[in-house]
């Protein structure tokens, strides 16, 4: 984060997916799709010395997961309508949660209670789990069409989805479970005939912005989440087709996956400016920015 470059190609295996980590950065967790085999893999990568530490063979082409903040418990969507639970100290599967549709995406809340789980597909819902309870499904909310990319307030007061025909964001209410308003992104005169799809969405760490990738427009939208409108303050445009994006936890920072240029775009959030773009490997999609500790604090 201190030159926004490129420091280590790590080879994992092929067609890499979902990406999640603890708070502490102890380990890293990789979702491997594997595209040409019928199971997947989840892999634990030291952050330190970018190795492999161990792989464990899950469900078929595994897509975004999702860890607790003590990195204990990692739920993976996986193409067999379920989301494999695995215990991430013991290093095995403990259970299967059947969503139906296609298990796509994942966010766990911030006290590692909650997890909420957002298959693409018929159920058009966000199923929400219980971690501590034995992983038991408590709800649903239910959205107006196909969920896909999620992002969950920090303070899980609200759960903004990302869904098929909508060229913006649904947010719902978490207690009441249901959609309270439905959020469309301003589209430049000379765009809004041209069809375009949102994918990738996150809300800044500190709770202000929440940043929404317009793929085929080449656009990030931002929208203030303070007011209850959701006004647009600005849309960003990028050099090429857009997909994912994430923040650093301090804020200062957003990293867009500039999927259609093979690159990530880094954007300071205060003056909404590029900073420079990274060239990465083919079709950037999940992104994670992780803070190590230093070694005399990791020691305590």
């Amino acid at each position: 984060m201190t030159t926004h470059r490129v420091i280590k190609r790590v080879e994992v295996g092929p067609n890499p997916h979902g990406i999640a980590a603890p708070d502490d950065a102890h380990v890293v967790y990789i979702a491997i799709e594997n595209f040409k085999s019928p199971v997947g893999e989840l892999l634990w990568v030291n952050p330190r010395t970018f190795k492999v530490e161990f792989r464990l063979p899950i469900g078929p082409k595994p897509n975004q997961l999702a860890c607790t903040p003590d990195g204990r418990w990692i739920y993976v969507p996986c193409n067999d309508g379920k989301y494999w639970v695995i215990d991430g100290i013991e290093r095995k599967v403990v259970k299967k949660i059947t969503t139906g549709g296609r298990p796509h995406n994942t966010q766990a809340s911030r006290n590692g209670r909650r997890m909420y789980l957002s298959p693409m597909g018929s159920p058009r819902r966000v199923t929400i789990v219980d971690v501590l309870d034995g992983h038991k499904v408590i709800g649903a909310i239910p959205f107006s069409n196909v969920v896909r990319p999620p992002a969950l307030a920090p303070d899980e007061s609200r759960h903004f989805q990302h869904v098929d025909g909508l060229i913006g964001f649904e947010v719902a209410d978490i207690t009441k479970r249901k959609v309270v308003a439905r959020i469309h992104h301003k589209v430049p005169d000379g765009l809004q005939d041209k069809p375009s799809r949102c994918h990738g969405l996150a809300v800044r760490p500190d709770q202000k912005e929440i940043w929404s990738c317009n793929v085929d427009h080449r656009l990030v939208h931002i929208h203030d989440i303070t007011k209850k409108d959701y006004p647009q303050v600005t849309a960003l445009k990028m050099v090429e087709r857009v997909y994912w994006l994430c923040f650093s936890p301090d804020s200062r920072y957003a990293y867009i996956s500039v999927r259609g240029a093979n690159k990530v775009c880094v954007v300071e959030t205060r003056t909404k400016k590029i900073v420079t773009h990274i060239p990465v490997g083919e079709t950037p999609k999940r992104s994670l920015v992780i803070v190590l500790p230093t070694k005399a604090a990791a020691g305590r």
